[in-house]
Parts: structure tokens; sequence; C-alpha cells
């Protein structure tokens, strides 16, 4: 029996949708080789990540075993998959592959933290591979929302694991490559140890609809419309970009692009070959002398995001651009569960300017770029993996996943996050547990959950914040009565007088009758300050505030 194992380990996305880093390794255990599919970021919310701009895996793992890290796969280029590689590039330093389209896209990330130029190396499609350590790994096209998207498939001297990437079946996608049912059947035919597979719509019972479905309602809803049009989606789902522009051309429109992310994709389409005859566009300066009924926007802030064009259109005017009353807003997209307060936000506003909105309730106007359960099933069905990992979910589609997967007669393995998977031999089993967090981008540094920044930032936006400063004269006595500053809270108590006034009070009186011995220990004068002025503004407002005290000591 060989002494080298072949491993699986999710550091990111396996239990959760977004943050996707996945790592697999050959070798004696503990030194085995490692090639790494995907660095992928989430994006925060003001409930549980208040200030933060991005959410990356914590790849601590990672960084402590660089030396034996041989290659870095995206397998395409939406942010949940690529959006990590310029933020974590100094601590790995490995080679970077990807196709053209998704290249183009790593290297302008890299290109803005002044990364290298030869850092991410453009791959042609399966049948090339590419040798990295004991690895041979190849780009194997595969249809989803984004041009260019692929599996990976990994041979390693225990077999071949097919890495389905973020996917669906679709014969007529638009822009990218169909889906190829033939081409996987023949990287299949001799074998698969394992099938690491997308899990998104696994609870979604009906076949997936092909993107080319919805040109007709879109351009039925165009032509019909009265006023300035305008459209989001998805600004990577350059496939439904183009069907909206050519929407809007046959109804005699001139397209006008809006929001940095949707001009970034579609000059990469273009620039990459990816994305052709998309219409001619118009700049916003261009865009203020057309009238308005022979205007199209195609904007960015399908999720709501207020820095978006959406976003700010519908709080007033955008690039000199603004909504008026008989003017539509289509919403070409899914709300991703988390986002639905700011669309509604959206909405609501764009109603309150008399703008008809019109999402996709019904099904019309978008389809998902991720595979059904029928869909998934096709792809177990033709690679016929010996286990089968499901990846890309919350825990309860992975489960849900395994549960398919048993019923098939292939054998299911539940892997989340830091469960490394030894899927040598014919048993797959769990052999180690890492630990496995985020890491917070937050401004131009990133800290770790851990360390408390984040929590402290909610903590003060729960319960505000009380500044409490006092001097001491060179014989350990207070100079002068305590003052106090505060932040996000009521200014007036229960009593009726400022609570500011209340708290210094208190504060004086504890003083006042404070121990000298007391009045020499930072420790217990700072602990006995920060206790009096949380009780005293919980007295007064129900409200026991976040504390900061200042000593200052004139000896």
């Amino acid at each position: 029996m060989s002494s080298e194992r072949l491993i699986y380990l999710a550091l990111g996305g396996a239990g959760e949708i977004g943050m996707n880093a996945y790592v697999y390794g050959y070798g004696k255990p503990g030194k085995e080789r490692l090639i790494v599919v995907d660095l992928g970021v989430a994006f925060p919310d003001m409930d549980s990540t208040p200030g933060v701009d991005l959410i990356i895996a914590d790849i601590a793992w990672l960084e402590a075993r660089r030396d034996r890290i041989d290659a870095i796969f995206i397998t395409h280029a939406h942010e949940d998959h690529v959006g990590g590689v310029a933020h974590t590039y100094d601590r790995l330093r490995a080679p970077i592959y990807a196709r053209k389209f998704t290249a183009n896209i790593a290297s302008r990330k890299m290109s803005e933290y002044n990364h290298p130029d030869d850092a991410v190396t453009v791959v042609q499609p399966w049948p090339q591979q590419i040798t990295a350590g004991p690895f041979k790994v190849g780009f194997m096209p595969i249809s989803h929302s984004i041009p260019e998207a692929s599996a990976m498939i990994i041979d390693s001297p225990a077999g071949r694991v097919i890495h389905s990437g973020d996917f669906k079946v679709d014969l007529t996608p638009g822009v990218g490559e169909p889906f190829d049912a033939a081409a996987f059947e023949e990287v299949s035919k001799d074998g698969v140890k394992a099938l690491v597979c997308d899990s998104t719509n696994v609870f979604s019972p009906h076949a997936g609809r092909s993107e080319a479905t919805l040109s007709p309602a879109i351009e039925k809803l165009v032509s019909a419309a009265g006023g300035m049009v305008v459209a989001t989606t998805f600004a990577s789902n350059v496939a439904r970009v183009k069907t909206l522009a050519v929407a809007g051309e046959r109804a005699g429109r001139s397209i006008v692009l809006l929001g940095r992310a949707m001009k970034r994709m579609i000059e990469a389409s273009l620039e990459t070959g990816v994305l052709k005859d998309f219409p001619p566009t118009v700049s916003p300066e261009e865009a203020r002398g057309i009238p308005r009924e022979n205007l199209m926007l195609l904007v960015t802030g399908s999720q709501g995001e207020r820095r978006a064009a959406s976003g700010q259109l519908s709080r007033g005017k955008y690039q000199g651009i603004e909504m008026k009353e008989g003017d539509l807003f289509l919403f070409s997209s899914k709300t991703i569960p988390g986002n639905e307060r700011g669309v509604i936000s959206v909405i609501n506003a764009f109603s309150e300017m008399g703008v008809d909105v019109v999402d996709d309730t019904e099904g019309k106007y978008h389809v998902s770029g991720h595979a059904n359960r029928p869909d998934l099933e096709t792809l177990h069905d033709i690679v016929k993996p010996q286990v089968l990992i499901p990846m890309h979910g919350e825990h309860r589609h992975l489960r849900e996943h395994v549960k398919i997967a048993d019923g098939k007669g292939i054998k299911g393995v539940l892997a989340v996050n830091g469960m490394m998977i030894d899927l040598s031999g014919n048993a797959p089993k769990v052999v180690e547990y890492i630990e496995t967090g985020r890491t917070y981008l937050d401004g131009s540094v990133q800290v770790g959950a851990l360390d408390g920044v984040v929590r402290d930032r909610i903590r003060m936006a729960l319960n505000g914040h009380v500044t409490v400063t006092v001097i001491m004269d060179d014989e350990d006595e207070p100079l002068g009565d305590p003052w106090v500053d505060i932040m996000g809270l009521a200014e007036t108590g229960s009593s009726g007088a400022d609570l500011v006034d209340v708290i210094e009070a208190d504060l004086g009186q504890w003083l006042g009758r404070a121990k000298p011995e007391l009045l020499r220990d930072d420790k217990a004068l700072n602990d006995g300050l920060r206790k009096i002025a949380r009780q005293s503004a919980m007295n007064e407002i129900g409200k026991k505030p976040e504390v900061t005290v200042v000593v200052s000591r004139l000896s």
C-alpha cells in the first residue's frame, strides 16, 4: 500500500456560498505538494461586518506551507472565485493560471496592487494540461453565467478528480461555450476518483433554462416601454448584458453603460474576443443630448448596493442622468439571500419617482447560472465518479447533494470548510480538521476575524460609546472633575438631565470616595471608572455603552 495520499481540503466555499478556496494535495502525510483551486471573496453586510470592504478565507494554513504550493488555478472570473488573488499574492507567491478572459480580470486586480505583470499565466482549454508538482491540471470548458468558465481536470498518481467549478447545463449560452456532454464523457471514460461538484441549486427540482430563452420576453418589454429604460444585472453575466443591449438596439435605443464593473467586464470581453457583435454604446455625456425614449441604460447594482449606479440613480442624478416618472427599471437578476433590504429600498425609491419597476418574480427576465437538481444529476451520470464531494453551498445544500449521490450508488462525502479528506484507496475518510476562518479587508489592511476589530465595531454600533478623561496630579489625586464625551447615545436620560452631566457627576462622586491605593493603581482606576460610566448610562437610558478611559498623570 502506498504511503502517499491524495487529499482535498476546503478553506472556503463549503458550508457557505462565496469565498471559494479549495486545496488538493498529493504526497506523504504532512509533506504533500499542494495546488489551490480558486481564491474568492465574500461580501460584508452592515449587521455582521459593518464597515468591512471584503471577506477572504483565512489562508494561514496555506501560508505556513507556501513552499509546497505548486500552482493556483482560477476556474472563472466571478468575485467569489477570483476576488482574493491580489489580496493573498504576497502571502502565497505561487504562480496563478487561468484562461484568457479570467486572466484578464485577475491581471487587472493584480495591477491595482502593483503585483508583477507576469504573475498570472494564460492557459488554453483542455486538452492542454499544466504540470504542477505531482499534478497535471487542465481547464475543461463548461457553461455558466460568465465567459470561459471551466471545470478543472486534476490528474494525480492516485487518480483523476473533476472539480466542476460553477456550472449549468446550457446548450445555447449566448456568450461562452455550451455544455459539452461528449467532452465530459471522454475525460471520464477511464474512471474518475472524485467529482467535486457545485451544489447551489440542489433544491431546484426543474431542469434549468437556457440563457437564449430570455431574449423574446426582454425584447417585448423594452419595445413596449415609453420613457427611458434602465436595466440591471450582474455585470459579469456578459451574455445577459448583450441580450439587454441587443433588445435596446432593436427598439431603436442608444445603449449606455453605467458603473465601473459593467464597463470593465465589457472591455475585458471585447479585448479577449469572447464577446462579438455587441451594439455600439454612447457615453453618459452624449446620452444627455438624446431623447429619453431613445435611451437604454445598462447599470450596476442588481443587489441594491448603495454605491452602485442603480443605487445612486434611486437617490438622484448619476453622471448627469436621472430617472423620471414614466421610465422603466428592470431587474434582470435574482436577489441573493441577504440582499433583499437593499433591493427593496431601491425599488421603493424608484416608485416614489413614478418609475415602473419590473423584477423577475415571474421568471421571465432571469435564469440562474447554476445547475438545478436534474442538471446536477446529468453531470453525475456522465462522470460516474467513485466519490462525490459537494461544494459551493450552505450545509443544507451539501447534505442534500450527498443524499442524491448516495441514492445513485455514488459514495457521497459531506466535507465542510476545514475537513481534510483522504481520497486514496476506495474509502474516503476525514484525516484532519484544519482551523478555518475569515480575514477582513478593512480599508487598506487585512484583519483576522478573531482580532476583535469587527466585534468592537458591532458593539459600538449596538451600544454607543463613552470616553472618560481624568487627570491625576503628582500626588495621585484627581485634578478637577472627570469629563465625558458620548457618541451614538441619547443626550438626555430618564431624569431629564443631560446624560453627560449625570455620568460626570457619578464619576466625580466615585472618585471622591476612592481610597488612595486605588487611585495609584491604573488598572483598578480604569476598571472602576468604566463600571461606573456603564452603570450610570444604564440607569439613565437603559444601555450599557462601550467605554474608553483615558487617565493622564502629571508626575
